[in-house]
């Protein structure tokens, strides 16, 4: 595979866990759950409502 394409699924897994920890969540767990799921992820974070 691209190199380019694991860059970018770790750099979005990052930007997860700072929105996560904006939304007083788990910045851990939501940088371990977007290296799994990616994009979903991100979208099911962007929806939630902040703590």
């Amino acid at each position: 595979m691209d190199s380019s394409y694991f860059v970018g699924w770790g750099t979005l897994s990052l930007i997860n866990a700072g929105i996560a920890q904006g939304k007083n969540r788990s910045g851990l767990n939501w940088f371990l759950l977007s290296l799994l799921l990616g994009p979903v992820a991100t979208f099911f974070l962007v929806i939630s409502e902040k703590r």
